[in-house]
């Protein structure tokens, strides 16, 4: 968050993206800092994702992206609609 307020005070349009877990930590974090960037969130988790699973994720969100980035303002965050499903836990 601290880079993307950083960005934008230096006139660079910014994007902040992260995965749905941290929306709330998100809005904390930026009205701690008196901010309110861009935001878009992908479906969590990240880490447990194939090439081709992340890859979609980045395919759904490019839209969101692209368009809070162009946007005179952006308000309040999105979260890109997955098209895959949440990684399970077989096998642990």
């Amino acid at each position: 968050m601290h880079d993307i307020v950083n960005l934008e005070g230096l006139g660079v349009p910014s994007v902040f993206v992260a995965s749905s877990e941290f929306v709330e930590a998100a809005d904390a974090q930026a009205s701690a800092l008196g901010a309110d960037p861009a935001r878009v969130f992908v479906p969590h988790p990240i880490q447990d994702r194939t090439d081709d699973e992340l890859r979609t994720l980045a395919d759904d969100a490019v839209d969101q992206i692209l368009a809070a980035i162009t946007s005179p303002t952006i308000t309040s965050p999105t979260i890109a609609a997955p098209t895959i499903a949440a990684p399970t836990d077989e096998g642990a």
